[in-house]
């Protein structure tokens, strides 16, 4: 009996390793599941284990071959320690920082105490996906693409500005944990709670699709099943969130920030040295096809990537992501005071300017790498594609293992933290009959993090299903500015229209999205229409929203007594 009962533990216990490392293969250490007992480590022999001992006890012989698929490697080992290091490391800092933390200030605001440099860092590596880490790069190396992407940076730089004068003092009145409280404080609990509904729908689709994108790169890479590779992405974005709360996500952002800036500067080294003309070939490539051009003046709401597009559009779009989305509003008010949040803000844009400068660069560089050096499948329109395939195919030993942990860094989602401040501050506290304990408060901030981690992965696994056909990184920021530019118009008609009451505020919000969605879709069904060049999207709905608050204000449904913020 005792036999037997060790024998199962050794196949239980081979089963979850086996299962363990069907987990870790997200880190390049197994290929595909082979056969339990076909394929033993060659150094586990008979001279090993005996004979005997395999026909008395079978145990040990299961658990090496459920293990030993972790010796099929699609990549050299010091590349997959290199990643599984990373991973292990970002567990380790969830762990290290999510001590003693006692209360929801502690798990959601890090005690308010961050200082300024690690909120600017996070602030980045926050809104820099994998989205961005490979598809920006794409938009350069496409055919007849250059730099004019660049031109919706100055609007980003511009917009951080903005709400540093006009927003920021808003939420270091008081102590608020979301950015919705403040809309709560000047409409009413309506407002509060609607916004902050919005930002759970959106964000959750959003950054799900971001995993989805992440997803497609390490099935590429490391030829795994596509929604093993969502779940294990998934799963460890999951774990450091939920041990560590905002600390371990900050601090996480701050060291994916050094990571795929140090894998993109290597990609772009590494380019360099491989043309066979270097610096100059690089430069004389990029000139002779126009891919250094910057600036293009068209003014026009259609055509994409215009200076007029980029500035005002990306200012309005900037303004609503990081000045009313609770995503990047929890990190400013996780800093130490409003002055070390406003700078950190405002600096953040001209880092952003700095990173799209260097992905566009890598993108020109790649572009010139495959004009010398042709793929034997040509990627077609898959330029999302390029970046991780010169990862894998041409990087040396070491360097691999970098560039993939800095695709894992761009690859993991903020939001889950955030999402749980808001459904606990906005939603279940104000809607509890009785004071929550601090215990309680507690489990619902973890248990809501981890129920957001796993309906991230379903949407991901749903998108991958459905096989989504329009570029990645348009879905992801059509989607932002989709419901972004209504947002930002009703904090604008709370700070510049103070006799503008809740009701026309919602209605005008209502029409905002409204507009929005006929800009949006129209065009998909009427081929007639012009489609808007999606940074325009925030500046219209936010104007729409404003406007026709303005007229409702004029009927019935103005209300006396409007309360300030």
């Amino acid at each position: 009996m005792r036999e037997s009962e060790q024998n199962l533990r050794w196949l239980v216990l081979g089963s979850i390793i086996g299962r363990y490392t069907e987990i870790l293969s997200i880190a390049g250490c197994v290929k595909e599941r082979r056969g339990l007992l076909s394929e033993v480590p060659p150094f586990v022999s008979s001279r090993l284990l005996g004979k005997s001992l395999a026909a008395r006890n079978p145990g040990p012989m299961l658990l090496f071959a459920a293990t030993s698929s972790i010796w099929q490697l699609p990549i050299p080992p010091l590349d997959a320690a290199i990643v599984a290091g990373y991973l292990g490391a970002m567990l380790a800092l969830g762990v290290w920082v999510g001590r003693g933390q006692k209360t929801t200030v502690d798990y959601f605001l890090g005690g308010r105490s961050l200082p300024g440099w690690a909120v600017l860092l996070s602030i980045v590596s926050t809104e820099t996906s994998a989205v961005t880490f490979l598809s920006i790069p794409g938009m350069a190396f496409a055919a007849g693409g250059d730099l004019r992407f660049l031109q919706i940076t100055f609007g980003y730089v511009v917009g951080r500005l903005v709400v540093v004068w006009l927003l920021l003092p808003l939420y270091f009145r008081g102590e608020p944990f979301t950015a919705y409280e403040v809309l709560e404080r000047r409409f009413g609990k309506a407002s509060r709670r609607l916004t902050s509904l919005l930002f759970l729908v959106t964000r959750n689709i959003a950054d799900a699709l971001r995993l989805y994108l992440a997803a497609l790169v390490l099935k590429e890479a490391m030829n795994l099943e596509m929604q093993l590779c969502i779940w294990a992405v998934g799963v460890v974005t999951i774990a450091y969130t939920y041990l560590g709360g905002v600390k371990s996500v900050v601090w996480n952002d701050c060291v994916q920030f050094a990571i795929y800036i140090l894998g993109a500067a290597v990609i772009l080294y590494k380019i360099l040295t491989l043309l066979p003309g270097g610096v100059e070939q690089y430069w004389s490539y990029a000139a002779a096809h126009d891919k250094l051009r910057v600036f293009d003046f068209t003014p026009s709401l259609t055509a994409p990537l215009t200076f007029w597009g980029g500035l005002i559009g990306g200012m309005f779009l900037t303004g609503a992501t990081h000045g009313t989305d609770q995503l990047t509003v929890q990190r400013l008010l996780a800093a130490k005071s409003q002055r070390t949040a406003g700078w950190a803000l405002a600096a953040s844009g001209f880092v952003v300017c700095f990173q799209f400068a260097l992905f566009l660069l890598i993108g020109v560089g790649l572009a010139a790498f495959y004009d010398v050096y042709p793929p034997e499948v040509p990627f077609g329109k898959a330029n999302d594609r390029v970046v991780a395939h010169f990862i894998i195919n041409h990087l040396d030993p070491g360097i691999v293992g970098l560039t993939l942990a800095a695709v894992f860094a761009a690859a993991f989602s903020s939001s889950l933290n955030s999402l749980s401040t808001a459904l606990v501050s906005d939603i279940v506290l104000p809607l509890s009959r009785n004071a929550l304990s601090r215990e309680t408060q507690m489990r619902w901030a973890k248990w809501s993090t981890l129920a957001f981690g796993i309906l991230q992965i379903g949407i991901a696994v749903a998108a991958y299903r459905l096989s989504a056909s329009q570029s990645i990184v348009n879905e992801v920021l059509t989607i932002a500015a989709f419901t972004s530019g209504p947002m930002l118009g009703l904090y604008l008609i709370g700070v510049l229209a103070p006799s503008i009451s809740e009701k026309p505020a919602l209605g005008g919000f209502l029409c905002g999205l409204i507009v929005i969605s006929l800009v949006t879709f129209l065009p998909k069904y009427w081929t007639d229409l012009p489609t808007v060049w999606w940074p325009w999207y925030a500046t219209i709905g936010s104007a729409a929203t404003f406007a026709a608050a303005w007229l409702l204000n004029m009927t019935p449904l103005a209300a006396p007594n409007v309360q300030e913020y």
